[in-house]
């Protein structure tokens, strides 16, 4: 599945929710999302209108790696 090319910083932290994270502070444009699933883990995510696509990807693989699942298997629950 394609990374989305138009997702904004807090649609994203909406749609991560569903992996028990929550927003913990923001800091200027800024927000930092933890979850305590396995382990106390922090995400920072611009609250930009559109995320780069560079961007967008290394706060996927990040989230990936920490639910030890494939990117396209998290793409494909957050965006279908």
């Amino acid at each position: 599945m394609k990374i989305p090319r138009n997702i904004s910083g807090e649609k994203l932290s909406k749609l991560i929710k569903r992996f028990d994270f929550e927003i913990t502070r923001q800091t200027g444009s800024h927000l930092r999302l933890t979850t305590r699933r396995r382990g106390e883990y922090h995400i920072t995510i611009p609250k930009h209108k559109n995320l780069k696509i560079g961007t967008l990807n290394s706060i996927l693989s990040d989230i990936a790696n920490y639910l030890e699942i494939d990117k396209n298997q998290l793409l494909v629950e957050l965006f279908r």
